[in-house]
């Protein structure tokens, strides 16, 4: 807006120095008229060029003194701009994951506040949520050109990395391996636990329903996957025991939603299933909502989730813009951040804000990833590539074939 006012102000100066020049130069008043006439009916047709008899006319000014006016225009004009006080507004945008909506409506508040408190200047964060997966693939195919990505698992950061949008070494740019949290999969049941549901092998009782998000498409899905893969096998049982068990537990999936929040209505709004797999954060906030009608489960064991985040290099070309990115991602490390990410069900990277709220983030066992895949990224093509262990257990089912009929449309 600024900028166009004093593109306007520019322009008439430079008009009316022609139009003085002009009559210094004795032209006659009927040239003058009408050259002004021409300047009035060109502004408001909008034309580029003048008619043709005034081409000649406007050749006769001396050019030297024209350009001289217009660069002490510009000079004044950049002096003026760079003392204007700085209204403008810098935008991020955070492609996540689904269950953080709550976590970040409340950081992103923090942030910008914290950034205007430091350097005078105004950021607005924008952001979208969906199935880690699929979050993930619509940055790769550039529907979603995220500045900032907050994914559910190494292993999506690192499909951007491969495929040239974030630098190789993006782990080692920010603090603790570029994971600002953890998390963990518990289980939901309703009120008074009619089931009880205590640990992972009751999950695979005949008369159980279980609900829990699409592994093809949401971080979610593939966390309860390795939780329910590594609660047998970290407890000494043998893969051959673990892939029985996993096909046990999807024979009773009533529904595969393609993210945990589709997850979470399934279950508490439409009130479909006995038992809910689903992040810890997400456990409190159902929990939460629904006054009384839902418990949480923490299961002997489970999985130490551990949800990355990055700046996406491919699309931040300003140097201003990178700045920016690194800032609010660093911003997630520190004790303000971190204290809001326990408040929020998040379990916090620094130990003595975690002890603080050990009533809400109970100590339990959780297993490393390196406890059954080498990393992250083997774990994904060990249990989810085309011939991996979640695409070849049985799919034969007692609960009809909605199920994977859901599971097919959610790939």
């Amino acid at each position: 807006m600024v900028t166009g006012k004093l593109t306007g102000v520019i322009l008439t100066l430079i008009s009316t120095a022609v139009l003085r020049r002009i009559d210094r130069y004795d032209r006659t008043s009927l040239a003058c008229s009408k050259f002004e006439e021409y300047v009035v009916s060109a502004d408001e047709a909008h034309q580029e060029t003048p008619p043709v008899e005034w081409r000649a006319l406007l050749r006769q000014l001396p050019l030297l003194n024209i350009l001289g006016v217009v660069a002490v225009l510009v000079a004044a004009t950049l002096v003026v701009v760079k003392n204007l006080p700085d209204h403008s507004t810098d935008q991020l945008l955070n492609v996540s994951y689904d269950p953080t909506r709550e976590l970040y409506n409340v950081l992103d508040g923090t942030f910008t506040k914290h950034y205007k408190d430091k350097t005078g200047k105004t950021i607005e964060i924008k952001r979208t949520n969906g199935g880690s997966g699929r979050q993930a693939r619509s940055v790769l195919d550039g529907s979603q050109r995220a500045d900032v990505v907050s994914l559910a698992s190494v292993s999506d950061v690192d499909t951007l990395s491969l495929r040239g949008l974030i630098a190789p070494n993006w782990r080692q740019r920010l603090p603790n391996n570029s994971i600002p949290y953890t998390s963990t999969i518990v289980f939901v049941v309703r009120k008074g636990n009619p089931h009880g549901i205590h640990d992972w092998p009751d999950l695979a009782q005949e008369n159980v329903a279980v609900i829990t998000p699409n592994p093809r498409t949401s971080g979610n899905g593939q966390l309860s996957v390795l939780a329910a893969w590594g609660s047998v096998v970290t407890r000494g049982g043998t893969e051959a025991d673990a892939r029985a068990y996993l096909a046990s537990l999807f024979r009773n999936v009533a529904a595969l939603d393609s993210g945990a929040r589709g997850a979470t209505n399934t279950f508490s709004v439409q009130r479909l299933g006995d038992v809910h797999l689903t992040w810890e954060n997400e456990a409190i906030n159902e929990v939460d909502a629904n006054r009384g009608e839902l418990e949480i489960v923490y299961p002997p064991v489970s999985i130490r989730a551990e949800p990355a985040v990055a700046w996406v290099d491919a699309n931040l070309n300003d140097p201003k813009r990178t700045a920016i990115a690194k800032a609010y991602l660093e911003y997630l490390f520190t004790d303000e951040a971190q204290e809001v990410a326990a408040q929020r069900g998040y379990r916090p990277i620094k130990p003595e804000i975690l002890a603080r709220h050990s009533n809400t983030l109970p100590a339990i066992n959780l297993f490393p990833i390196t406890a059954i895949a080498s990393s992250w990224d083997d774990a994904r093509q060990k249990f989810f590539s085309d011939n991996g262990i979640y695409e070849t257990i049985p799919r034969s089912t007692n609960r009809g074939t909605t199920t994977f009929a859901s599971d097919r449309q959610g790939r």
